[in-house]
């Protein structure tokens, strides 16, 4: 009968590590098996890698790049509202066009003239080069294509339609926002006006509209890509003096978003580069027979290997791939190094220790130490990126799916390939082969002493004869003399608090300053020409902001007055608003209610009121298309209100929830849609997805790190860490112009786990130190660990910092976060964490300091690889 349980061993709230017994014991077959029979663990991986890496031949077909279905939340209100405008207000751009009744922003192109030399547009030489400007575009498909009113195209610009080629008599005597009954604002840009009167104006907007609702469709698509083609080139004939032109069309946010997955595939070259490069380096030895060379490239190649293997999974499955997956193996090359660097650090620990003779029981003795902590890491990220997966955001889903998929076949050919490698390497070592060639090394005394450089290509030590023990690594001996001991003076602590409330202080303000919200603008390429196009529009055409519908979704009496004195008092709650001109609201029912007041018709009953509204369509026909009439029921209608000075996030952020709380506060069923609500909808819910994803990973995350960690103190300390990293990171990015959108979205959630990997060590390392004073606890966890946190932060670094480069906002992004992430991980782990712990040295003493400690292996790679 076995005997009674050793008290260090039994699980109590001071040692949790019932887990991880069992999972050492696992770990330990595994490596046995490995080692009784590596060839299979090579190959198997390889084979299997190479299998579902034919899953890339469906990458064009998971392609889903459409930036309204990947960037905009699944459920948004507002595709809701789309449908029911679509439904009730049928379109007919053959016969009557208007652009401000569009569901959508529409087939077009769009070009906007800026008059040079501070100009005015409206003079004779700039409006005479509009003119030619316009010509150029009239071209005969252009006139097949066209949307059509009245009988001919409709006119890119009213003003065009009104004064033709001779431009404007007196431009003094243009009024202004509103001509006509024809509202300007979109029109004329940068306009200076006079008692309503026009004084000059900086800038004219073009826009061609093309048909989209019958069998045209296709043409006009392939109208607008020759449009892109080639309008620089015509633009460039016409000599353009006085005016400067930039051009865009519905096609171009699409085009250039998909553009930016081919400008980040020249950087996965470099970034494999410097990774191989910084392994091999890390890992070189002045020894022919122990060169860990290959072992460094295989590291490489098992990360390379699990990229191939998980995105041909998830291609097979038909799972879709945005651009923002493109990131991924970026992140996943830097974690996979991190891993092979535990695995050999801890091989190496393993050879140094005598009573280990075997290859069975060296890998036995890696694989309890340094599986146990690749699994908690790997454990904890992973579940940071499958909880990433609960958003509303289908390009967040997509990268957290994939990525986190890529971890675990990381994760398993690490401990299979990898470990065979390992294994193969070492019966290399025992046969004194050189790491190149694999030929027999002699081994002399007389030539070992020869030049360092003769000795580490030539000449080996025999395997069979004892090797001198290694000395400390010089960064190890920095962290044990002097960091350690300058970090825990005590004037050096009272300088550590005050950084940190420095640092704290200054993110709980950056968060408060946070921008929410993707600008559109940054879906394109740096060099792309929608970026001037966007600034001249922001520049001279943002004092109006889109003309909101806003659409009564019932059937209603409206011959009954008191129905409409409620209309108009939610219209004129709605005009209430502060981003809208009450005097540019354009409703049919107030037209008409005037005409019934001045007693040209009667109203007040339902067949009167039906039967009189083609008076009201005599008057102004485009009220025909606002009223969803049938034979004897008026099932919606819609009328429009004009908004202003919405030229920020926060401005549209604002509009949305004012328009759609005063609707829902009004007595008659109201709708407000316009198709940019589509993309401001994802101001409703980026804050409450994130909060939500970051909330539920860090509660697994303090699970994981319980059930896993065998100290409760650690995993408190983790969980701050956790909630530190993220307040830093989340203020940080508002002072390097980041927004928070869905891309950012992703790095948070990988902040959760990465900031795992920096304090879990150091704090483990603390508890289970079996020194006296908490001081000297404190100096040997960093002495332990304090160049391989730094280490694994740089190779983490080196994985995403050709992003860096990259000429589009996604992968800049994506660099900027992590880059965030590791740096005040690392900050954490290497200066706060260790100083906070000398103010509770003398609680969370580990009942069982003898305990190997895995967790220290997670990157002790720093003897192993000078």
């Amino acid at each position: 009968m076995a005997g009674p349980r050793d008290p260090a061993e039994r699980c109590s709230c001071r040692n949790t590590n019932c887990v991880e017994r069992p999972l050492r014991r696992l770990f330990e077959g595994l490596a046995s098996g490995v080692a009784a029979c590596p060839w299979p663990f090579v190959l198997v991986p390889l084979l299997l890698s190479g299998g579902l890496g034919a899953g890339f031949v469906f990458l064009p077909q998971r392609q889903e790049n459409d930036i309204e279905g990947q960037f905009t939340p699944t459920w948004g209100p507002a595709k809701a509202e789309r449908d029911f405008v679509r439904r009730h207000f049928p379109t007919n751009d053959s016969e009557r066009f208007s652009a401000a009744r569009l569901p959508t922003e529409g087939a077009y192109a769009a070009l906007i003239a800026v008059a040079t030399n501070g100009a005015s547009v409206l003079d004779a030489a700039p409006w005479a080069e509009v003119v030619r400007l316009n010509a150029t575009v009239h071209d005969a498909e252009y006139k097949r294509l066209c949307v059509r009113t009245d009988g001919g195209c409709a006119s890119p610009n009213e003003l065009l339609s009104r004064w033709g080629d001779a431009g404007p008599q007196d431009p003094r005597s243009l009024p202004f926002p509103v001509n006509d009954s024809v509202f300007l604002g979109t029109a004329l840009g940068g306009v200076e006006t006079d008692g309503g009167r026009v004084l000059r104006a900086r800038a004219l907007k073009l826009q061609y509209y093309l048909r989209e609702d019958g069998p045209e469709a296709q043409d006009s698509r392939q109208w607008l890509e020759g449009f892109l083609q080639n309008i620089s080139s015509k633009v460039a004939e016409l000599r353009l003096g006085s005016i400067q032109v930039t051009y865009f069309t519905s096609l171009s946010r699409q085009q250039e978003f998909e553009g930016n997955t081919k400008s980040v595939i020249p950087l996965f070259s470099i970034t494999y580069f410097l990774t191989i490069t910084f392994a091999i380096v890390s890992c070189l030895r002045l020894s022919c027979i122990r060169n860990n060379t290959w072992l460094a490239s295989c590291g490489v190649l098992s990360s390379g290997l699990a990229v191939l293997s998980s995105f041909g999974l998830l291609l097979f499955c038909g799972v879709p791939f945005v651009v923002t997956v493109a990131n991924a193996p970026f992140l996943i090359l830097g974690v996979g190094v991190d891993d092979m660097f535990i695995m050999i650090a801890s091989w190496e620990q393993s050879l140094r220790k005598k009573e280990k003779s075997n290859v069975k029981s060296l890998l036995a003795e890696t694989y309890s130490e340094a599986a146990l902590s690749v699994t908690i890491t790997t454990l904890t990220d992973v579940l940071a990126f499958f909880i990433g997966t609960w958003t509303a955001f289908p390009s967040v889903r997509s990268f957290c799916l994939y990525t986190g998929t890529a971890f675990i076949f990381c994760y398993v050919y690490t401990l299979t390939f990898f470990g065979a490698v390992l294994v193969l390497n070492h019966k290399r070592e025992q046969g004194n082969r050189h790491w190149l060639t694999c030929m027999r090394v002699d081994v002399g005394k007389d030539q070992a002493e020869s030049s360092c450089l003769y000795n580490a290509c030539c000449i080996g030590s025999s395997s069979r004869q004892p090797s001198e023990p290694e000395g400390d690594h010089p960064m190890n001996v920095f962290f044990k003399k002097y960091y350690g001991p300058f970090v825990t003076n005590k004037w050096s602590k009272v300088l550590m608090v005050l950084l940190y409330g420095a640092y704290l202080a200054s993110s709980i303000y950056g968060c408060t300053q946070i921008r929410e919200g993707i600008d559109l603008r940054n879906l394109a390429n740096d060099a792309s020409y929608i970026i001037p196009y966007y600034d001249d529009n922001d520049k001279y055409f943002s004092t109006y902001g889109p003309r909101v519908m806003v659409a009564i979704t019932e059937s209603v009496d409206y011959w009954n007055e008191s129905v409409r004195l409620g209309i108009e008092n939610c219209a004129q709650n709605l005009e209430n608003i502060s981003y809208v001109d009450k005097n540019l609201t354009e409703s049919w029912l107030r037209v008409y209610t005037a005409i019934g007041k001045r007693g040209l018709i009667n109203i007040n009953s339902k067949t009167d009121f039906l039967n009189n509204l083609n008076v009201l369509f005599g008057i102004r026909h485009s009220f025909e298309w606002d009223i969803n009439k049938t034979q004897d029921e008026i099932e919606a209608s819609r009328f429009f209100i004009q908004t202003v000075n919405v030229t920020s996030a926060v401005d549209e952020k604002n509009l949305l929830n004012e328009l759609r709380e005063a609707a829902k506060q009004c007595s008659i069923p109201l709708k407000v849609y316009h198709p940019a609500f589509i993309y401001y909808d994802q101001y409703l819910v980026i804050v409450q997805n994130t909060i939500q994803n970051v909330v539920v990973a860090a509660g697994a995350m303090l699970v994981v790190s319980l059930v896993l960690i065998p100290n409760p103190l650690c995993c408190l300390w983790v969980t701050f860490a956790i909630a530190s990293v993220i307040v830093g990171v989340a203020g940080f990015m508002t002072f390097w112009n980041v927004n928070l959108d869905s891309i950012s979205m992703i790095n948070l959630v990988i902040c959760i786990g990465f900031s795992v990997d920096f304090s879990a060590h150091i704090s483990y390392a603390f508890v289970t130190s079996g020194e006296s004073s908490a001081n000297k606890r404190a100096i040997e966890a960093l002495s332990l660990l304090g160049y391989p946190v730094l280490q694994g932060a740089v190779s983490t670094i080196l994985g995403v910092v050709v992003l860096a480069a990259a000429s589009t906002y996604i992968f800049r992004t994506f660099f900027k976060i992590m880059f965030l992430v590791i740096l005040f991980g690392a900050l954490h782990g290497l200066v706060f964490i260790p100083v906070f712990l000398t103010f509770f040295g003398n609680f969370g003493s580990s009942p069982h300091n003898t305990m190997s400690i895995s967790l220290e292996h997670r990157f002790r790679n720093d003897k192993d690889c000078p």
